[in-house]
């Protein structure tokens, strides 16, 4: 079975990501000596909907070659849609997926663009 489908690449995970590379104060929280913010160095990928959170993280360590510490995983089920049209009604389904989002061990990153 093959565990991770792709990776979800986004502007929320991009986000998390980018954190977790370069972490910066705000001007307010420099002015507030704030300490420095913590990494989260999380990444996110859609994932079969049968795969357990020990399978995916073998499967992201094995292809990835990282140190996996967390995995949280949700499923999104596919809801029913329908709508009015100029050529009549349309109705259907949205896909249903689940989502893993992977926390990796401080040192490790994955750079997804590498092959672009």
């Amino acid at each position: 079975m093959n565990i991770i489908i792709k990776p979800l690449i986004s502007e929320k995970m991009t986000r998390l990501s980018e954190e977790a590379a370069n972490p910066k104060l705000t001007r307010m929280q420099r002015k507030k000596d704030k300490p420095q913010p913590v990494a989260h160095n999380r990444y996110g990928f859609i994932v079969d909907r049968r795969a357990n959170k020990i399978e995916i993280k073998k499967a992201v360590e094995s292809f990835y070659n990282v140190k996996v510490l967390d995995v949280n995983t949700m499923n999104y089920a596919g809801k029913r849609k329908s709508r009015y049209t100029k050529a009549g009604f349309i109705s259907g389904r949205t896909n249903a997926f689940k989502k893993a989002v992977v926390t990796l061990a401080p040192d490790n990153t994955i750079d997804f663009y590498a092959s672009i």
